[in-house]
């Protein structure tokens, strides 16, 4: 039988959505030279035919909307190359690092790019710009895998994977070997000490099920029986 394909509609876009997309397109192919600046979108802006205004509109706090929007395109490529994956022939540990490849190869034909805005969200006043960029990227890679953990795991699993997603990004821009061979063999490494945790983890939480409630204990000592 076919394999039936989950598959992700990205929602028609709209004037602004339209804007973004066409002065994005001016820009990436000169931010590598020039950087993330308000020059370079202003001048992308001009030359995809755009005013000040409706560059205004597209993004009303310059380059910092220019990256989350520059991110999100890059989540929305890859949510889609992930979900039409044979994700069922694959472990765990396969899926989450197949996701996390992907994710990082949609900005593989602008890694300069890219790492010049990971420079930008690293200066203190951006941070939270980066940090929400790192968050929904980690939070569609594990559900477009197919979790749908709702509990505390939700947390703990975008958290770990945050870890693994910074940090397999940072080695990714300095790595020059062929194909990124070393990048793929760092983030086994690192998705196998993710691996570790979640053993551990299960292990305390079974552990700790098995104990005694601790409130039944302090009542016990604070109330003696007569």
């Amino acid at each position: 039988m076919a394999r039936a394909k989950r598959v992700i509609k990205k929602p028609a876009a709209t004037h602004s959505e339209t804007l973004r997309e066409k002065i994005l397109a001016e820009a990436l192919p000169h931010v590598a030279f020039d950087g993330w600046t308000e020059r370079t979108l202003k001048e992308a802006a001009e030359r995809a035919g755009v005013d000040d205004a409706e560059l205004k509109a597209a993004f009303p706090r310059g380059v910092p909307d220019a990256l989350l929007f520059f991110s999100s395109e890059a989540d929305h490529k890859a949510e889609a190359l992930i979900v039409d994956a044979d994700l069922k022939s694959m472990k765990v540990r396969e899926r989450i690092t197949f996701a996390v490849r992907t994710r990082i190869e949609a900005l593989a034909a602008h890694k300069e790019a890219a790492r010049r805005g990971a420079a930008v969200f690293a200066l203190p006043q951006h941070a939270l710009d980066g940090a929400t960029c790192v968050y929904r990227t980690c939070d569609m890679t594990w559900r477009a895998i197919g979790d749908t953990s709702a509990d505390f795991n939700f947390y703990t699993k975008r958290a770990l994977l945050a870890g693994v997603y910074t940090s397999t990004m940072l080695f990714w821009f300095a790595d020059t070997s062929e194909g990124a061979e070393e990048t793929w063999k760092f983030l086994d490494r690192r998705i196998a000490d993710v691996m570790q945790i979640e053993k551990v983890k299960s292990a305390v939480f079974k552990m700790a099920g098995s104990l005694p409630n601790p409130l039944t204990i302090l009542g016990a000592l604070r109330y003696p029986k007569r």
